[in-house]
């Protein structure tokens, strides 16, 4: 068996864990530093804003004095941990936190372009080569009587910036692994209630392919897989069935063939070799001719069986009177009831009743159950035959008072060469299929047939019919 099934579950999730790692270290790392730099350079502006709006502008407007800003700002730096200047628009410093403050030297810074921002607030850069590494800085400018008169700069380490979108990203790889560790809850659920389940079903399916029909599995789940595991392993049950079935029909016609040959050709043999002397040839031969006839109705009961299981069978439905049908098939087991002394009583609604069914089909019935009481019965005893109407339907029961089912029976009377052990005394001529036939035409009409029995004491079966329309409608 091919378990490519959880190999490509696997490939999948190592698929999975593989792309969300590169993603991971890829793009997030990216888009969190520049989240990061947009959110520091948003507080530093208005920092550096409100810085120019007091501190700075109370310097151009001689409201106070240099030392007295730098002492402010140096304190405000150190709370902010960036670095604080002023710078005039020729570029001249004029103030740095990270410089003792000294009017005397002048500092230039080479080149500076405050439009350097390019429309934006904040830059990423050595800012003009006056520092050794890319620092984030801010800009807002210095108004005073309308005119700008410098700028506060506020310079960001972006190795502090750093530190900190490396803390988020930890944060990142540590969700990262927890979900991949959580997603084996998914692969762990998979094996254990597809995989698993799956594996069970498909080695079932590969025994049954194998010709064992009664290989039992078992998958404890309520879901559509232990449906179908359900459903498999009833289709096994019932193809096993109709295997043992299909052994035990071929057991029993075989046997039921062979009996009757065997004894034929025994008594031909006694014939011809003068084992059986000639006077006694009639009686003999009148054995012979028992045995060919339970052959012929043998034969004759599997072709009707053979019928009567061919699917699309058709029936002559008609309406037809089924007083005059029991009277005629009970007339003719008339000189078999007077060897046994048997009286057949008919209890019959209405002179006239009509049904709906197939007449041949419906009579066959009828001689088989009461050629069945008749066998069964004892010598001088009574079967009844009797009708009666129960919501729309005619019900037609047959009983004897003969031996009876044994009640261990009751449920295997409907299988074919099936004979119980009493019957098997009783009747050594027949061939256990009549109450076969009756099932399947009986089944083949949708109507049914029950059978009411107490060992000893006798059987009874009743069946229904349906009843023609012209009856319907006088009732």
């Amino acid at each position: 068996m091919k378990k490519t099934l959880y190999l490509k579950f696997i490939l999948a999730y190592f698929i999975f864990g593989v792309f969300s790692f590169i993603i991971i270290t890829t793009f997030v790392p990216n888009m969190t530093r520049d989240h990061l730099i947009r959110e520091k350079a948003k507080s530093l502006y208005a920092e550096a804003t409100l810085i120019a709006g007091t501190y700075a502008s109370g310097l151009y407007a001689s409201e106070t004095d240099l030392e007295t800003v730098k002492t402010q700002l140096d304190a405000l730096s150190v709370y902010m941990g960036s670095a604080i200047r002023i710078i005039n628009p020729s570029g001249r410093l004029v103030l740095d936190t990270n410089l003792p403050l000294n009017v005397e030297d002048v500092v230039m810074i080479e080149g500076f372009d405050p439009t350097v921002t390019q429309g934006s607030y904040y830059i990423v850069d050595r800012f003009f080569d006056t520092f050794e590494s890319d620092m984030l800085t801010v800009l807002a400018p210095i108004n005073y009587n309308y005119k700008v008169r410098g700028y506060v700069v506020i310079h960001c380490d972006l190795n502090d910036i750093q530190k900190s979108c490396n803390s988020l990203l930890n944060i990142s790889y540590i969700t990262l692994a927890i979900l991949l560790l959580l997603s084996l809850i998914i692969l762990i659920f998979f094996t254990e209630f597809v995989y698993v389940p799956l594996r069970k079903i498909t080695h079932a399916t590969e025994q049954y392919a194998a010709g064992n029909m009664h290989y039992e599995f078992q998958v404890e789940s309520d879901d559509e897989i232990g449906y179908l595991a359900a459903c498999l392993g009833y289709m096994a049950s019932q193809i096993a069935g109709a295997e043992d079935d299909q052994k035990k029909f071929v057991a029993n016609v075989s046997h039921d063939f062979r009996s009757p040959l065997t004894s034929i050709r025994g008594y031909l043999d006694a014939m011809l070799d003068g084992t059986i002397p000639p006077d006694q040839y009639p009686k003999y031969l009148e054995i012979v001719l028992n045995e060919t006839e339970r052959l012929t109705k043998l034969t004759n009961s599997l072709l009707t069986l053979n019928n009567l299981n061919t699917k699309g069978m058709l029936l002559d439905w008609s309406d037809f009177d089924i007083n005059q049908v029991i009277r005629s098939t009970a007339a003719s087991f008339e000189g078999t009831c007077r060897q046994k002394a048997i009286t057949v009583e008919l209890i019959l609604t209405g002179e006239e009743m009509l049904v709906h069914a197939d007449m041949g089909k419906i009579q066959q019935v009828l001689y088989n159950l009461i050629d069945n009481a008749i066998k069964f019965s004892h010598h001088d005893s009574v079967i009844r035959i009797e009708t009666s109407l129960k919501k729309n339907k005619l019900f037609v029961s047959v009983k004897d008072t003969g031996i009876g089912i044994p009640k261990d029976d009751l449920k295997l009377i409907w299988n074919r060469f099936y004979k119980s052990d009493l019957s098997r005394g009783k009747d050594k001529r027949g061939t256990g299929l009549g109450l076969s036939i009756v099932k399947e035409i009986l089944n083949s009409h949708n109507e049914n047939i029950n059978v009411i029995s107490t060992e000893g004491a006798g059987t009874e079966f009743i069946f229904s019919l349906a009843l023609a329309a012209q009856t319907e409608e006088e009732d």
